[in-house]
């Protein structure tokens, strides 16, 4: 598996690690004390490295290509996964799949971007950054649960929607925009959830819900690190001071109240534990819906509303 750079001190201990207990069983030789202490520091390493990430590491982390993507959690969580395509206007976004899915017993209509893991498949997915008619696609998914009284499930894992010439000709700001509009005011439950990376608008696009969740070690942001540190800093270089700087990291994002939970991970990430964030975000998702589900459409939109006309006040110290 890669390795991040601040990990590099753990995989250097397993090595050595490795090397002394292939020593001992080659040789006959008794290392058990030399091999404990290893163990013993190799323990407490990964402590201290995955106890104090900073934002930019919790960052590079959200980015790591065997990071489970939106249809792994679908794999793991979720039964009975039927894909619908097509925004029936332009034509399918394979950057923003969705479809019915099952949970205990309990239907649910979930979308969200998908990433792909090699050259091929992210040119497929548009290394999850959805078109126009990928947040059109949403909605109209979206409005097919309102139908039918379905609670939403939007998983959020992109860097920020496509930004080309021919996502402007076919208006995606419109389309980001109408979403915004019309999620605001749909009657069944809404669970938001940014898996690895939450980039401004495209993510945004399918995040008005009545609980927005994260990850441990996601991101949400209006603007990427390095965009922030080009346009204050003149360099990308200067990205973790800007990650730092912008809050953008889960616990701080709680601290400000701009999400309403977080939900952990394996030391290190999900990467390491797949299965084990698959059964973090499974239990989180029904234990919030069923808390949304006892709530009538008219207070589940009222809810909705305040929640959101809240942000941006602030407070004189």
């Amino acid at each position: 598996m890669e390795l991040l750079e601040f990990e590099k001190p753990i995989a250097e201990l397993q090595k050595e690690l490795e090397m002394l207990q292939s020593k001992s069983k080659s040789q006959d030789i008794d290392l058990s004390s030399e091999i404990s202490a290893i163990e013993a520091k190799l323990v407490e390493t990964r402590r201290h490295i995955y106890e104090n990430l900073t934002p930019w590491q919790r960052v590079q982390i959200a980015r790591h290509n065997k990071r489970p993507f939106m249809l792994d959690y679908i794999a793991r969580a979720f039964t009975d996964f039927t894909e619908l395509h097509g925004d029936r206007i332009i034509g399918d976004d394979a950057a923003m799949p969705g479809g019915f899915a099952t949970i205990d017993g309990q239907r649910y209509v979930v979308l969200g971007h998908q990433k792909g893991r090699d050259l091929k498949e992210n040119l497929k997915r548009n290394f999850g950054s959805a078109h126009p008619e990928g947040y059109r696609k949403a909605l109209r998914l979206m409005e097919l649960a309102n139908k039918f009284g379905l609670p939403i499930v939007a998983l959020i894992d992109t860097p920020g929607a496509f930004p080309g010439i021919g996502a402007e000709e076919r208006n995606i700001a419109e389309a980001i925009a109408r979403n915004l509009r019309e999620m605001m005011v749909l009657d069944v439950p809404i669970v938001a959830v940014v898996l690895g990376e939450g980039g401004s608008g495209g993510a945004l696009g399918i995040g008005v819900a009545d609980r927005v969740l994260m990850m441990e070690n996601a991101y949400y942001s209006v603007i990427s690190p390095e965009g922030c540190a080009a346009i204050l800093w003149k360099h990308r270089d200067h990205a973790p001071e800007a990650a730092d700087a912008m809050k953008i990291a889960a616990p701080d994002l709680v601290k400000l109240g701009l999400i309403d939970g977080v939900i952990k991970e394996v030391p290190g990430g999900a990467h390491h534990d797949p299965d084990a964030a698959a059964d973090a975000f499974k239990q989180k998702i029904s234990s919030e819906l069923k808390e949304l589900l006892k709530l009538s459409p008219k207070d589940l939109k009222a809810k909705r509303y305040a929640k959101f006309r809240k942000f941006g006040e602030w407070t004189e110290g």
